[in-house]
């Protein structure tokens, strides 16, 4: 079926044909076939064609679970887009089931539907009336849609044609049904779900974006609700623990709005009216939309004319139609449909709703720009707002499948969608910014005034009159009962005005709708480098994320963890760190227990984390050793390794006298034509992605099991793979090149490192807090010890930039990723200048105070590289040009050749309006080399990084690396507007210069530039620290102070 909820995730299943299997386990596969279709996944649809002269009865029993007793049963239909397709919902002991092509009589027997004659009464009864061929009721084969009662975790009554008739159900793998019945039934089927379904009141905080699904939804839960500190769903809000986003999803859900029913889409708001800008400020007013207004009066002068059809309004029919505004709604099926015209199944709708063609070209979506001027100034017949996919689901924007979608009368054929120039031609970058303009502070300070106007006080009533909010009285809750009507005629109009013009959303609140509390964060760095004040909600960050203060970063001085071998996972709870050694992994949800590998009889063991005493073994699993494991849940194992296959098995309970559990196979998944190295899942887009020496990737469908795509391209065998949680963005890793790919197999950018023999990428992460930050990164770990960070960022067109490189400046102009620190040598000493947050100077000798390397420096907005360099001993600015490294041998910044980057022809869309192309690419903003660095000598004993963990509130970086060393890095305290580079150590014993021992008459001294632990006579000199903006003279070390003299390092192999 098809589910919205993994719309990006377009599951278009290729051929394997070609992808023969080097190894062929019969066993597993027979067993893992028949597991497939176990209860335990409550995931997969059965499809049964009907079986020529086999009894319905047979048909339904095959459909079943073995043993399965049939409880309750009720005629239905089910709803998906546009389709109503009748069915049979059947209760059944531990699931329930919903059949298509099957009914019940009013007799109690059940029977093919294709039986019965034209004339029967459908459980819609309405439906035998439509007039509209694409509402008719569909003919579909017999098909099961089985659902354990514990994979349901929310139920919602909804209503359809605007009659409460329907119930929608949510499955914790993203599913859902969305189900039409009679009225009294409707309401005992919700009864029994909700009695039945016990995963309801387990699971409430994965419920609806983490809402409680009986949460109130309005301000005032009473005095006891006060006093234990229970809040409602828009006190969430208020107090920024919701994102907009979801505050507007939980909204929709509650009004009724379904991914399911095209008729009652989510809605969402235009947030911006400036399509024209280079560059967007999301801190004029200017910029954004009247949210206080519908879309028909954004502009005086038509809604002049609004103002005029409402006061002169004559009702022709005589049916007394009340005056009314807008004559179209904002949200129809329709509108749906034109806007996602470009992406399946909604190109099917639109043509169905079109008599199978598409539209007059000039009529069609085609422009952000003119969709905006069409919704809010040109069009009288136009009052639309936008659905949710334009803040996530970039792939609506591009013609992928190549329709023929005409030519305006201007000569322009119409394919992917005209993007505004701040979009710099690239769909993943205007839903970025568009999302980042949807969470900004203005929108968030204006964002109730628009929900008063859909879900609110000034819905309908005094406030919307008020507001210039009436619409069609049709298109309102209660305002006709449809099974009333009983001339076919004037029901046949009643339903069609309501199918194609759209549906008012349930009124949420009586009263106005409160604003949010904006909170302006301040970044610890100047805010000259920093922008605008961050929008990452104030209680998950208070300006202490590690990847917008990269200059502060600090690690622990010792290991927050030490282990008996290479750090392989690394875990942070609320109270601790939990890790364990490479290939070892922690089993969910507790993580007291971990399965290991790697033994000389390729066995399985179970271990208790404390004591690591094995209370399991399990062998025989795998032909060869077994090189990555993952578990998806406590009961669910992934194993891969030189066998080439991907099993999963299935972890269950033994028998009384086994207190140990049993490890059965559930699926094997074929496709790789060499050993797999590495796997990554994501929970919330249900996918795993295994990489493989045959230099290629899969993506699984975790709740099918079945194959979705494969990524191709890598230079090398893949080494590492991380997917991000929020944009489904993945992250691969071969040798010394990163790719990032889309979630549908496109590869958005590429960078290779210089090569060298330790410059292998070993482990990879992403930043994933919000998925809007420009400064999110992607963080690798090396075989040379350094922990890199990546970022991406925009240039434009290489041969633009080289046609242009004599008239460009050499000052940067607002890149988004900060600039590096760059020195040059004026009589004997080394200046700093255009510090940023990047990192530290690379001419600082890295053994005293670069705890962070500089990386690579950013191209600006016009596409050159800004710095200046030392050339032959004298200050001389010079450009560099990206591909073409310095001649100079006494370049102090070591910028070495650019890495060198391709670009994916999905991302090259030409602005026709500023005739310029952009292409994404990755910058190195950063690196981190202190303790594990291998080319850093005063690192004593380093080592390659193993393994890398975000914090949940990514606060916290930790490290971990082959030695089993565990470190945490983290953003330093500040000091006016820059961090001491110093941590309180106790653990320290001797002095880094002398070896002295400390004792109780030889005190620990850090010294404030390296953050090293001297004694009183290593540390006594004080000098200031530019760098640091430290102005008044501080404790230093004694290398530290000849450099900050002198400009100079007594040591020559420290600016290595």
């Amino acid at each position: 079926m098809w589910t919205p909820y993994h719309c990006r995730l377009q599951l278009q299943v290729e051929t394997l044909q070609a992808m023969m299997r080097l190894l062929f386990v019969p066993w597993l596969t027979l067993v893992g076939d028949i597991e497939s279709s176990e209860s335990g996944s409550g995931v997969a649809d059965d499809d049964f064609d009907d079986v020529l002269g086999e009894p319905v009865q047979q048909q339904l029993y095959r459909l079943l679970e073995e043993g399965e007793k049939i409880r309750h049963k009720y005629p239905c239909a089910r709803i998906e887009g546009l389709d109503v397709i009748d069915g049979l919902f059947i209760f059944g002991v531990s699931h329930f089931y919903i059949i298509d092509g099957l009914t019940v009589l009013p007799t109690g027997e059940i029977t093919d539907i294709q039986s019965l004659p034209d004339s029967r009464m459908r459980v819609i009864p309405v439906q035998q009336h439509y007039s509209h061929k694409a509402m008719q009721p569909t003919s579909y084969p017999i098909r099961c849609h089985k659902w354990p009662f514990n994979d349901v975790i929310d139920i919602h009554k909804r209503r359809y044609l605007l009659l409460d008739i329907a119930v929608e159900v949510f499955a914790s793998d993203g599913r859902n049904q969305f189900v039409a019945l009679g009225k009294t039934e409707r309401n005992r089927l919700h009864s029994r779900l909700m009695t039945s379904c016990r995963a309801l009141s387990e699971s409430q905080e994965s419920v609806l974006l983490g809402m409680k699904r009986e949460g109130d939804i309005e301000a005032g839960t009473g005095f006891l609700g006060s006093i234990i500190g229970e809040r409602s769903i828009t006190q969430k809000w208020e107090r920024r623990e919701l994102s907009n986003f979801q505050y507007l999803m939980y909204l929709n859900t509650l009004a009724g709005r379904s991914y399911s029913d095209l008729m009652q889409y989510p809605i969402f708001p235009w947030v911006l009216k400036d399509y024209d800008s280079e560059e967007l400020d999301l801190t004029t007013p200017e910029t954004f939309r009247d949210f206080s207004k519908p879309m028909g009066a954004q502009t005086p002068e038509r809604l002049k004319q609004f103002i005029s059809r409402y006061t002169n309004w004559e009702d022709a029919t005589g049916e007394g139609t009340p005056p009314y505004y807008y004559g179209t709604h904002y949200s129809s099926a329709m509108t749906v449909a034109s806007y996602l015209i470009r992406l399946e199944p909604f190109t099917q709708h639109f043509l169905r709703l079109q008599g199978g063609h598409f539209d007059i070209p000039d009529r069609l979506f085609h422009s952000v720009r003119e969709g905006w001027l069409s919704a809010s100034e040109i069009n009288m017949a136009d009052v639309k707002e936008l659905t949710p996919e334009f803040f996530y689901l970039p792939e609506f924007l591009v013609n992928s499948n190549n329709f023929d979608l005409g030519m305006k009368q201007s000569g322009e054929a119409l394919g992917d969608v005209v993007l505004p120039p701040w979009a710099k031609g690239d769909p993943h970058e205007f839903i970025r910014i568009h999302r980042e303009a949807l969470e900004c502070d203005f929108v968030s300070a204006h964002l109730h005034e628009w929900i008063d106007l859909i879900f609110g006080i000034r819905q309908q009533g005094p406030g919307a009159l008020e507001a210039h909010n009436v619409f069609h009285h049709l298109f309102y809750e209660g305002a006709v009962d449809i099974d009333k009507i009983d001339d076919p005629l004037t029901r046949n109009a009643t339903i069609g005005f309501i199918n194609n013009f759209g549906q008012m959303p349930k009124q949420l609140f009586k009263r106005p709708h409160p604003s949010r509390k904006v909170k302006l964060v301040q970044s610890l760095a100047d805010s000259s480098t920093t922008g605008s004040p961050s929008t990452v909600p104030s209680s998950t960050s208070s300006d202490r994320l590690f990847y917008h203060h990269l200059r502060n970063l600090l690690p622990s001085v010792q290991p927050v963890r030490e282990l008996r071998g290479p750090v392989g996972q690394i875990i942070q709870t609320d109270r601790n760190i939990i890790a364990v050694e490479k290939n070892k992994v922690l089993v969910p949800p507790h993580y007291v227990r971990y399965l290991a590998w790697g033994f000389h009889d390729y066995s399985i063991r179970g271990a208790a984390l404390e004591g690591d005493k094995v209370t399991s073994v399990y062998e025989n699993l795998h032909l060869g050793q077994i090189n990555c494991a993952f578990c998806l849940d406590a009961f669910t194992l992934i194993t891969a390794g030189e066998s080439t296959v991907v099993c999963v098995w299935r972890l269950v309970a033994g028998s009384v006298r086994e207190r140990n559990r049993q490890l059965l196979p559930k699926q094997a998944l074929y496709g790789h034509t060499a050993p797999v190295t590495c796997m990554a899942l994501s929970h919330p887009y249900s996918i795993l992605v295994s990489g493989s020496e045959d230099q290629s990737c899969i993506i699984w469908d975790v709740n099918r099991w079945t194959y979705v795509r494969q990524l191709l391209g890598h230079a090398a065998p893949v080494a590492a793979i991380a997917v991000n949680n929020l944009t489904g963005d993945i992250v691969t890793c071969a040798a010394n090149s990163i790719y990032l790919w889309s979630i549908n197999g496109r590869l958005l950018a590429n960078l290779s490192l210089p090569e060298g023999p330790r410059n292998g990428i070993r482990c990879c992460t992403v930043s994933e807090l919000c998925e809007w930050d420009s400064q999110n990164v992607i963080l690798t770990g090396g075989v040379d010890g350094i922990v890199r960070m990546f970022s991406v960022d925009f240039e434009p067109d290489i041969d633009v930039m080289h046609r242009s490189v004599n008239s460009q400046s050499l000052s940067p102009e607002g890149s988004p990723i900060a600039s590096p620190t760059v020195c040059v040598e004026q009589d004997n000493k080394a200046v700093e200048i255009g510090a940023a947050d990047a990192g530290i100077d690379s001419s600082v000798p890295e053994q005293s105070s670069s705890l962070t390397e500089t990386a690579e420096p950013p191209l600006d907005a016009k596409g050159l590289v800004s710095s200046i360099q030392s050339v032959e001993g004298r200050s001389s600015p010079v450009a560099v040009i990206p591909g073409v490294s310095s001649s100079s041998k006494n370049d102090k910044t070591r910028l070495g050749r650019k890495p060198t980057m391709i670009v994916n022809p999905f991302l090259r869309h030409r602005n026709t309006a500023h005739d310029k192309t952009w292409r994404r690419i990755l910058v190195e903003r950063t690196k981190l080399t202190m303790h594990t660095a291998i080319n850093r000598p005063d690192n004593k004993h380093p080592a390659a990084i193993s393994c890398l963990s975000v914090s949940r509130d990514h606060r916290t970086l930790l490290v971990g690396d082959e030695r089993g060393r565990i470190y945490s890095w983290s953003v330093t305290e500040a000091s006016g507007k820059r961090a001491n580079h110093w941590v309180k150590d106790e653990v320290a014993l001797s002095c880094a210069a002398c070896n002295v021992a400390f004792s109780l008459t030889e005190r620990r001294h850090h010294c404030r530039d390296c953050g090293q632990i001297f004694c009183h006579k290593c540390s006594k000199n004080e000098s200031k620290i530019d760098r640091l903006g430290i102005t008044k003279p501080v404790r230093v070390c004694q290398r530290c102070y000849v450099r900050l003299q002198y400009g100079k390092s007594p040591d020559p192999m420290r600016n290595l």
